[in-house]
């Protein structure tokens, strides 16, 4: 009997609606992606950053520097973490990152201040971000004005007429002329590294099974640790090459300083790539063709690029945020890729981001081998 043309495509609308009904981690990828967006994007991100971690080195303690201080907190955009910092403490925290602004106060403010000779106190900030300071030191310039006006009514009035009682000096360093492409470029090795490791390494279980090579595997007295590092050596090379290649457009395309070791930014790449490379296999043991294996992967590299602090500033985004996007290992590896090629960051200052890597990659190399199986079932 001759179906009509609606009863054919009825089949197959019903085939289709059968089919996803079976494939449930597509249909909650359909779901779930759309979802992690709208969070990420109506909650998380932020692209006017607020209490921003700030040093005070303070040579002058007089009721004007403390009310300069306290001006600065209630505007929202500085939180004062130590008021009472060394230059050599402040300098060293810029460099660690622990604070992304450090004041000084120079000894004889206030005396130059009341005699109007217009002071000059520092602000220098870490410019390795520029999207994350650059609002906050637009409205440092406005306290700065607004605060001698205040401080300094009566006799004194006429200090603060016309021209700023004291003048405000910024630093930003390490990218003083706010240069996109010193943020930009470092961080796109540890985006790339992200998305071809997990994708590519995603797909290598999952092809076995599809071409029906997983037998000869499990004919062989191979291991699954042996499999799974089997699997994870030959793209570390591939891995190596698109750091190369990324490190050579930054020198000489892109104009990028690197001030810091190359063979200290090579061997932290190596541990990062593991770890990307682990996430990988673990999926791929997990998935059961390769479209799954694919959206998995693109589960994981969403929140990696957007809450790693590539695209929007990190110390932006909620509490919770954060702690999500500390949990990730691209996270702390464009900390530890802009410190070394801006900052010219050691061992000792990279060091605190390796661990939480490290824990990372132990994690889901672990998952990845318990969930390897030596059978077809």
């Amino acid at each position: 009997m001759r179906r009509s043309p609606q009863g054919r495509l009825a089949a197959v609308v019903l085939k289709e609606f059968i089919q996803m009904r079976r494939d449930r981690l597509t249909f909650a990828m359909m779901v779930g992606i759309p979802l992690m967006q709208l969070i990420l994007f109506g909650f998380a991100i932020n692209t006017d950053p607020k209490r921003l971690p700030t040093g005070i080195v303070s040579g002058d303690h007089s009721r004007y520097t403390r009310a300069l201080v306290a001006a600065m907190a209630n505007s929202g955009y500085f939180r004062i973490v130590d008021d009472d910092m060394t230059e050599a403490e402040a300098d060293r925290a810029i460099e660690r990152g622990s604070v992304q602004f450090a004041l000084t106060i120079p000894p004889d403010f206030t005396r130059k201040l009341l005699r109007g000779e217009r002071p000059r106190f520092l602000v220098e900030a870490d410019g390795t971000d520029p999207a994350a300071t650059s609002n906050a030191l637009r409205a440092l310039e406005g306290i700065s004005q607004r605060i001698w006006q205040k401080e300094l009514p009566g006799a004194t009035s006429r200090v603060a007429g016309g021209a700023p009682a004291a003048s405000l000096a910024i630093h930003a360093r390490y990218n003083p002329e706010a240069i996109t492409q010193y943020n930009i470029v470092p961080g796109l090795m540890g985006v790339v590294l992200t998305m071809t490791m997990v994708i590519i390494t995603s797909l290598a279980i999952t092809r076995e099974k599809e071409r029906g090579t997983m037998e000869h595997l499990l004919g062989t007295p191979v291991r699954p640790a042996e499999v799974m590092v089997g699997k994870i050596v030959p793209y570390i090379v591939v891995g190596y090459i698109q750091v190369v290649l990324v490190l050579l457009a930054a020198a000489f395309l892109f104009r990028v300083p690197v001030r810091g070791s190359i063979p200290l930014l090579l061997a932290c790449a190596l541990l990062f790539i593991v770890a990307n490379l682990s996430v990988g296999l673990t999926f791929s043991t997990v998935a059961k063709n390769q479209l799954q294996a694919v959206q998995m992967s693109f589960f994981f590299f969403l929140p990696s690029i957007l809450l790693s602090g590539f695209m929007f500033p990190f110390r932006g985004m909620p509490g919770w945020a954060q702690m999500i996007g500390s949990a990730l290992p691209l996270t702390h590896f464009l900390r530890i890729v802009r410190g070394i090629m801006l900052k010219g960051n050691g061992f000792a200052d990279v060091a605190q981001h390796l661990v939480p890597i490290a824990a990372f990659c132990a994690i889901a190399l672990a998952i990845g081998i318990r969930r390897y199986r030596q059978t077809l079932d």
